[in-house]
């Protein structure tokens, strides 16, 4: 029995599990391969201990498979002298019948479950056989989709938002949006702190922010799009972005971190136009190191998957310690070739 809950990738491969790989740290004394055991069962059927209704079969199908411990550094003998702690990294399967296509659950498999696994760990990457990838849509439009909807076909599309972030009413607004597209910025878009004030609603600037750019495309003959904030309660985002589109939007915006990669999905599947990603919210799920999901998954792998056209992502050039590495490793996610995902998202480099 104490064998089935440890693979080798070999079997895994291709195969009804995806694989998480997670990084931890442990004091020395701390048997990885127990800590291990805990966090698989934990996060699939929930306990190691006999109880009514657990059989070996279950065991077999549904629990979480140990497939690769490393420590690092990838020591090979013993040597308590140095160090206080050590650091590992964990693999572990999941067959995906545990959770389908659902990512409130593909969350919760594969962080959620902390309080019962009494581990801290770093979601890292994740390995995904296509059978489960094909099962989302991907971008609806894209790279390419995007510049038809622009308009841009041979240079970087340039996206402006309108600052003050708040406190101004929609005619304050329009006239900024008016005079910067004078400019011949290809988009403007909200910023993500303005979402439905009282005092600036999504209706009105959609009235006066579209009635701007028409004014500036009469003078210039350049058409400048307006990309509404359409974040809101969920049962709201849906008629936002219909709403949007009625009054002539060609492009919407969600902060996806703050409602949930869900909504994002479900926004994408029922919206004929592109939608932005906006990473806002995102810092607590990636900016610690012992914790959470590394930030490359959380706004490269999952939000193409939930269907996002173009993502809003931070720069290691600005003033948050982004590092560049990270950076690159989420537009590779985002941008580079993908065997389930026809298109390819656009990446925004925010302030």
């Amino acid at each position: 029995m104490s064998n089935i809950i440890y693979e080798l990738f070999e079997n895994i491969n291709n195969s009804d599990y995806i694989v998480a790989s997670y990084y931890l740290r442990l004091e020395k004394n701390v048997d990885p391969y127990e800590k291990a055991k805990s966090f698989a069962i934990g996060q699939s059927l929930g306990t190691w201990v006999k109880v009514p209704g657990i059989t070996d079969e279950m065991r077999k199908k549904y629990m979480g498979k140990i497939v690769n411990i490393v420590e690092v550094p990838a020591s090979d003998l013993v040597d308590d002298s140095i160090l206080e702690y050590r650091d590992y990294i964990f693999s572990i399967a999941y067959p995906f019948d545990n959770f389908g296509p659902k990512f409130p659950m593909i969350m919760t498999t594969l962080l959620g479950n902390d309080a019962s696994t009494s581990t801290q760990a770093k979601l890292i990457d994740i390995y995904m056989p296509k059978k489960f990838t094909d099962m989302f849509n991907g971008p609806n439009f894209g790279i390419e989709g995007l510049r038809e909807v622009s308009g841009v076909k041979d240079r970087p599309i340039l996206l402006n938002m309108i600052k003050p972030c708040l406190g101004f009413k929609a005619e304050a607004g329009a006239e900024i949006f008016y005079q910067t597209a004078l400019g011949g910025v290809d988009l403007i878009k909200d910023d993500e702190l303005l979402a439905n004030p009282s005092y600036c609603t999504l209706e009105d600037r959609l009235d006066k922010y579209i009635e701007a750019s028409n004014r500036a495309y009469e003078e210039t003959g350049k058409k400048t799009l307006y990309v509404p904030n359409i974040t809101d309660h969920v049962d709201k985002i849906l008629d936002n972005a219909k709403m949007a589109v009625d009054k002539g939007a060609k492009l919407v915006m969600l902060n996806f971190a703050s409602v949930g990669i869900d909504v994002l999905q479900y926004l994408t599947k029922n919206i004929d136009v592109p939608v932005i990603a906006h990473y806002a919210s995102a810092g607590p799920y990636y900016e610690s190191a012992f914790s959470g999901i590394a930030s490359n998954l959380f706004l490269g792998k999952f939000a193409r998957m939930a269907g996002a056209d173009v993502v809003m992502i931070n720069t290691p050039y600005g003033g948050y310690p982004l590092k560049k590495s990270r950076y690159l490793r989420t537009a590779h996610e985002l941008m580079l070739d993908h065997p389930s995902y026809k298109k390819q998202c656009h990446v925004v480099v925010g302030e």
